[in-house]
This record gives structure tokens, C-alpha cells and sequence, in this order.
């Protein structure tokens, strides 16, 4: 008889949370450990695209999401000055009849605390900052911050794009700042001086915002930018921000934005940061997964969506797996997934998606529960 797997999962983002649900639901041990002391709802909102739609559904979470979540029937793609609509891109019935899910947007932190649900008691640990890692013969041991250890037969860095996990295997090597920094919150819609459409991209020269309601009532709205910034020194992910400063960016841009602008009355800020695809996710019986992998721009709002997608597949393989196949699973599950995130790193780097045209097939139509765990070519992509 196998043995079951004990993970250790660091980090309790989407990936990390997604990763111990659908683990635990086929019968594999998975603790994960979160170095933030509590959970907060920071003024975030998120795009839950078809294909991350179909790992949230295994999770029970898809009518849940329903209930509170805004379903747009359409994306705009406007002049930043004109409001001319390059791209009318259909969502609502449209995308989920040619995708078999929905098209989804919400706040960040009800989809997180969704998922924290999700998670068996007892299984999230926080405020356990990772300080050490060595590998065992069969295994990991992971020393914390607080003195505490633990001894697991698989380990799965979770931990974002300032992964510990990815530094201490592969060297020290800092993500890419890409120039530009995106200020982003929430607030009443209740604010507003005039409806917004249902979600919609403005297209500046050098900069854009996106702007969407966060809830199926309309009642919030959420905005998220990026805008040229030269340096960036700041370790904070996201910190409050001048709306003054914000509103000076998009000085000249059209009235709809600016009025939303006008009315916002607090912003966040943080620094975009990139990756150059790596030649290797895994190392012993230790993996990589999400931005600690495969960073990327949020302009195909797909860095959620891909790191849940590597949940799901990561736990099809190991299924059946004891502690001395776990490196060999591991290899299988980059293989099987690192071609696509690739793709989409590029598409999302180049920042031309669904700007006047594009394919959403190769995006949206996957489904990770149905892969294939092999590596595949990415085709039509765009």
C-alpha cells in the first residue's frame, strides 16, 4: 500500500490555496505555510476567465462566485481620447456556450477567502516566514522564521514573484522592473456620476486603465492602470498612492475616465515585474509553481488564472504518486505546463490583447483537468 504524500505548500495566494483544496480532494496531505500574519481585503478586483472558471467549478466555488460576481456581456477596447471602440469582444452567454464556463469578474478578496474555505481546518498556517530550505533524500526540510521545522515529501513554492524557494535552488536573480508601475482600487459605485459600460480597456499611447464593476449587484467598481514609472525602489507589492498623482496621468484622456477618476477617493500602486521563461521549475522533490515561476504582466488578466490552472495539473500528477516519484511527477507537470505559460508571458508582455482582434481560443478554451501531461506546442496564439 502507498504511503500518502505529505506537501508543504508555501505560500497562500491562489496557487497555494488551490493546490491544497484539490489535493486534499484526492486524498493527499498538503499543509500550507503563509508568512502574513492575516488575511486582508486589499482593493483589488479580478478577472476569472473560463479556464480558470473550470479548476474553481472542481472546487465546489462556481455558484458561489455566481451569486456575488459581476458577468460582463462584452469588453470594450477604447481610444484613450475619443472613446472610439476598436474591439467589441463578446462575453456573457457568447463565451461561456463556446468555452462550457462563465466569464467572471469579482474582488480579489472575496475569490480569496472563497478559496481559503476551501482548505481543510487547520491546514493554513500563518505567519511562518520561510528562512531555510534543504533537500532530503526523499523530501524537504523547511526551517521558519519563528524556529519552528518541518519534514515534508514534496514541497511546493507557491511564494510569488520574490519567491525564497526559486532563489535558494537556482541562485539569486531579480525579476525584470518593467517601467511601469499600475494603481489600482475599489469603490462604491454609489460614487459614480454616471453608469460604466460593463468592463472596459482605454488604450493611451503610453499607458491604459481598465475599469469594471466587481459585484453581480454593480455596486462596486474597480480600476486597474499602467503608467510609465522610471524607478522603482519601494519591497511593498502595493502601497497607498497619491490620487492626485493619478489623476494627473490620465489628464486628457476621456471624460468616462476621468469622471471615475474624479471620484476614486483612495488608490494602491505597485510595481509591474517580469520574468524571462526559466529552463527548470523543479528541483529534487521541490517545485515551483504560479509568479514564482512564470511572472508575467497583468494585461491578459491570466497570472491567477494560470497558477490555478498549475494546481490542477500539478495534482493530476502526482495522483497515485509516493515520496520517491515525486521528482518524476514534477518533471511531468513542467513539461506539461511550461510551453503555455511561455505564451502567454510573450502575449501578455506585448500588451496587444484583445486591443482590435485576437484569438481566445488557445486562452480560454483550455481546461486543466483534460491537458494532456505532456508538453505540447501552443498554437494559434494571439
Amino acid at each position: 500500500m502507498t504511503a500518502k504524500l505529505k506537501v508543504a505548500i508555501i505560500g497562500a495566494g491562489m496557487g497555494g490555496l488551490a493546490a491544497a483544496a484539490i489535493l486534499a480532494r484526492r486524498g493527499i496531505e498538503a499543509d500550507v505555510y503563509e508568512q502574513a500574519t492575516q488575511f486582508t481585503r486589499i482593493g483589488s478586483g479580478i478577472q476569472m476567465s473560463p479556464n480558470a472558471m473550470k479548476v474553481l467549478r472542481a472546487l465546489g466555488l462556481e455558484e458561489q462566485l455566481r451569486d456575488i460576481a459581476f458577468r460582463p456581456e462584452h469588453q470594450l477596447s477604447r481610444d484613450w481620447d475619443t472613446g472610439h471602440v476598436n474591439l467589441d469582444y463578446p462575453f456573457g452567454d457568447v463565451a461561456e456556450k463556446r468555452y462550457g464556463a462563465p466569464y467572471l469578474l469579482m474582488h480579489r478578496g472575496d475569490l480569496h477567502a472563497l478559496l481559503t474555505a476551501t482548505v481543510p481546518a487547520g491546514r493554513i498556517h500563518r505567519g511562518k516566514k520561510l528562512v531555510g530550505l534543504t533537500h532530503l533524500d526523499c523530501g524537504a526540510r523547511l526551517d521558519f522564521e519563528d524556529g519552528s521545522v518541518v519534514e515534508a515529501d514534496a514541497v511546493i513554492a507557491a511564494d510569488g514573484v520574490h519567491s525564497f524557494i526559486r532563489e535558494h535552488m537556482f541562485g539569486r536573480e531579480h525579476p525584470t522592473y518593467s517601467g511601469r508601475v499600475a494603481y489600482r482600487t475599489t469603490f462604491p459605485a454609489a460614487l459614480l456620476k454616471a453608469p460604466i459600460d460593463d468592463c472596459t480597456k482605454w488604450w493611451g499611447k503610453d499607458r491604459h486603465i481598465v475599469i469594471y464593476y466587481t459585484t453581480r449587484a454593480k455596486d462596486e467598481v474597480y480600476f486597474v492602470t499602467s503608467v510609465p514609472e522610471s524607478a522603482w525602489t519601494e519591497e511593498s507589492w502595493s502601497l497607498k498612492a497619491s490620487t492626485d498623482e493619478l489623476r494627473q496621468a490620465f489628464v486628457g484622456f476621456h471624460p468616462i475616465v476621468t469622471d471615475v477618476l474624479a471620484v476614486c477617493p483612495q488608490v494602491n500602486k505597485w510595481a509591474i515585474f517580469e520574468r524571462e521563461p526559466m529552463p527548470s521549475w523543479t528541483k529534487g522533490n521541490v517545485v515551483l509553481i504560479g509568479d514564482a515561476c512564470h511572472p508575467m504582466t497583468p494585461y491578459m488578466a491570466q497570472g491567477a488564472a494560470t497558477a490555478m490552472e498549475d494546481a490542477a495539473v500539478l495534482a493530476r500528477c502526482l495522483d497515485g504518486v509516493d515520496r520517491s516519484g515525486v521528482h518524476a511527477a514534477f518533471k511531468t507537470f513542467e513539461g506539461a505546463r511550461k510551453e503555455r505559460t511561455a505564451q502567454i508571458q510573450l502575449v501578455s508582455h506585448q500588451n496587444v490583447w484583445l486591443h482590435r482582434s485576437g484569438n481566445t481560443d488557445w486562452v480560454f478554451g483550455y481546461d486543466a483537468w483534460q491537458a494532456p501531461l505532456t508538453e505540447a506546442r501552443v498554437a494559434n496564439a494571439g
